[in-house]
């Protein structure tokens, strides 16, 4: 039974970036030419080898010589090595080591399961500044031995982990200022509130895809527990309740929120979702990644007049807020802006008056045809003159001479009238 044998780190570089399949190009940040490697090493030419390194899907799984790996990586600030057959924190350790000016590693998909993990091996990994660990199924304990060797950590990456709940450590990581762990399973925001101990500094949780139910905190312990959040993204979560949306006022330097797809607001219109949000929210300038800018007066006064009609009882609290800053309003008259769509019309033909309701989507033509019965005229032997009842001491009569013309051009309306004359020769 043959066994397929893996591929190094040192190797993919070399096919990658030869100069036959990575040609050199002159320019900041296009790449940099490397002179050939140590005796018996597969850099056997030298590499244009670029600081942004991206060998996904590559079969790596295993690093290869140390020494190759310093003689033509040094320079490299970020390496993405996900969707590998990467099994081992050793081998990918050897690799780390040896990136002096490496900042940001991707290992999103590499089967790292079982594999263990000891702080002197972590230890390889303190320059790094954005780590994505996504897809990996890590243990909790895997990233507790992390963390303490990630000083200058700031963006965290734990998403597609199947998590269900969140393990505490009994540090704290002031140091992390984004952390991305959306398509998990957390329910239960106890499991949160741990992410808020662990991490003091966040700016940014995205949370999408998570079936949160609720936000069980309140709002003098959200306030401690997220000091510095300025977005959170809920997207697809399970918040069902108002109480919870208006929870998130407590976090002091909120700013950017972002809601779709949660079943609270599936009941409501589009316009709805978006001015009862802002309204209930008083710090955010973003809301689900369109700025605010002009809409929160509207916002605001829209929501009065939306829980005016409600019990007492049943009001927001954030309704008295509004009251007490805009006072109470009344609802909008409700005005129909439509065009009308017939005039009731007296049409004047000889000594006769007859008073008619007529389309006004129709043209001269089509009138002319409905009128032949009523004046005994033919289309061609008939002349069409239309009197506005209130501009008929400023204009006087206008011939409605030509047969394509729509009738509501004319601005009929009712009361107005039609006069009716033969052609003469």
């Amino acid at each position: 039974m043959s066994v397929t044998r893996g591929r190094s780190f040192v190797e993919v570089i070399c096919e990658k970036y030869s100069p036959d399949n990575f040609p050199y190009r002159r320019g900041m940040g296009i790449g940099i030419q490397i002179a050939s490697g140590p005796q018996g090493s597969p850099v056997k030419a030298r590499l244009n080898l670029p600081a942004i390194l991206v060998l996904d899907g590559c079969g790596i799984n295993t690093a290869g010589e140390e020494s190759d790996i310093a003689a033509i990586c040094s320079h490299v600030c970020e390496l993405d090595l996900s969707n590998n057959n990467l099994q081992d924190w050793y081998e990918i350790s050897k690799i780390v080591s040896n990136l002096a000016n490496l900042t940001f590693l991707n290992l999103t998909s590499n089967s790292l399961t079982g594999a263990t993990l000891d702080s002197t091996c972590a230890a390889s990994f303190s320059r790094i500044q954005r780590l994505v660990l996504n897809n990996t199924k890590l243990s909790w304990e895997i990233i507790h031995t992390f963390l303490p060797e990630l000083p200058r950590l700031e963006e965290l990456f734990l998403c597609l982990n199947d998590y269900r709940t969140v393990l505490l450590s009994p540090c704290s990581y002031p140091s992390l200022r984004l952390l991305h762990i959306t398509d998990n399973n957390l329910t239960d925001w106890a499991e949160l509130h741990k992410l808020g101990q662990m991490f003091p500094g966040l700016d940014t949780l995205i949370l999408a895809n998570n079936p949160l139910s609720s936000i069980a905190d309140s709002q003098a312990t959200l306030a401690r527990l997220f000091p510095n959040l300025r977005s959170i993204n809920l997207h697809n979560s399970g918040l069902s309740s108002w109480d919870d949306i208006d929870k998130l006022k407590a976090f002091p330097k909120l700013e950017e929120v972002r809601l779709l797809g949660i079943s609270l607001l599936q009941n409501y219109s589009e316009e709805e979702r978006r001015k009862l949000v802002i309204a209930r929210l008083p710090s955010i300038i973003l809301l689900n990644g369109s700025k605010v800018a002009g809409e929160r007066i509207d916002a605001e006064r829209f929501f009065i007049r939306y829980y005016i009609k409600q019990p007492d009882d049943d009001l927001p609290e954030r309704y008295h807020e509004l009251v007490a800053q805009y006072g109470v309003l009344e609802p909008l008259a409700v005005v129909d802006l439509r065009p009308q769509s017939r005039a009731k019309v007296e049409v004047h033909f000889e000594d006769k008056v007859e008073v008619m309701n007529i389309r006004l989507d129709q043209t001269v033509g089509d009138l002319k045809k409905h009128l032949r019965t009523v004046v005994q005229l033919s289309t061609n032997n008939m002349r069409l003159y239309y009197i506005d009842q209130d501009m008929v001491n400023t204009f006087g009569p206008e011939e409605m001479r030509y047969s394509m013309r729509a009738l509501h051009s004319f601005s009929i309306r009712d009361g107005d009238e039609i006069h009716v004359e033969p052609k003469t020769k």
